[in-house]
């Protein structure tokens, strides 16, 4: 597991360096976390769940990873790792799932932070190279200032000031937000984002680069039901041609 970068204690009003070793992570003033076996470290704070159970299911995971290995996905993931490039220094996907994105970017460090343990668990199995935390990204993300050369947001939340902050002033960051026509068939046209996530980074970056991309795949019902699970809507399945499409957004950030 990576751990180049020094990883931030997460505990209100600390927020010093973790020294890590292979069974736990301690800062100086004595906050300990403990490795999970797959290698990812849990820094999730009790007032950083919204439930029991926070982020996606492990049900949610399962279909996700089941619908992604059989190659459906692949087109629009290639597009998104392209957009990316050229990539100087680390990478952190933040909101970052399963891995399947961060694991397919050529990067030297890549990290990625998600609210849901059983998503961690997934990518670490997975992707052991890359580093993975159990973390609300809405809230800190726990990295010190100027960490990264990429920060990367694909279909997840946003949080313009925590990005901003562990960016470079050289660095770049990458959106990835469903098109208005993404999964049209499934549950018909929806507004474009575009304008809207402009205005959400615009106190803190501006836009470089504007890119929609569109992939049309033939599913069966099986992958259509894997795919509603990902997404939680309470649409019945049925096979046939789905659009998946992302409008992808490459920001500088404007100078702190």
């Amino acid at each position: 597991m990576c751990r180049l970068l020094p990883v931030l204690c997460t505990v209100r009003d600390c927020h010093t360096p973790l020294a890590i070793d292979a069974r736990r992570a301690v800062c100086e003033r004595g906050h300990s976390f403990d490795v999970a076996r797959s290698g990812y470290l849990n820094l999730l704070q009790p007032q950083d769940r919204r439930s029991r159970v926070p982020g996606d299911s492990a049900e949610a995971v399962a279909a996700r990873r089941r619908f992604l290995d059989r190659g459906f996905a692949e087109p629009i993931r290639d597009a998104i790792v392209a957009f990316m490039q050229p990539i100087h220094g680390p990478v952190l996907d933040a909101g970052c799932g399963e891995g399947y994105h961060l694991g397919a970017i050529d990067a030297d460090e890549r990290h990625g932070v998600d609210i849901s343990v059983a998503a961690i668990e997934a990518a670490a199995k997975r992707y052991p190279q890359c580093q993975w935390i159990v973390a609300n990204a809405d809230r800190f993300l726990p990295y010190a200032d100027a960490s990264f050369g990429i920060v990367a947001s694909i279909t997840a939340r946003l949080n313009p000031a925590e990005f901003r902050r562990v960016l470079r002033d050289d660095g770049a960051l990458i959106v990835a937000i469903p098109g208005a026509d993404d999964l049209v068939e499934l549950r018909g046209m929806t507004r474009d984002r575009v304008e809207r996530t402009v205005e959400m980074f615009a106190d803190h970056f501006t836009l470089e680069r504007h890119e929609h991309v569109r992939h049309v795949v033939e599913l069966d019902e099986e992958a259509v039901t894997d795919l509603l699970k990902t997404t939680y809507r309470r649409v019945k399945p049925r096979a046939g041609t789905v659009t998946m499409s992302r409008d992808l957004l490459r920001f500088v950030g404007r100078v702190l």
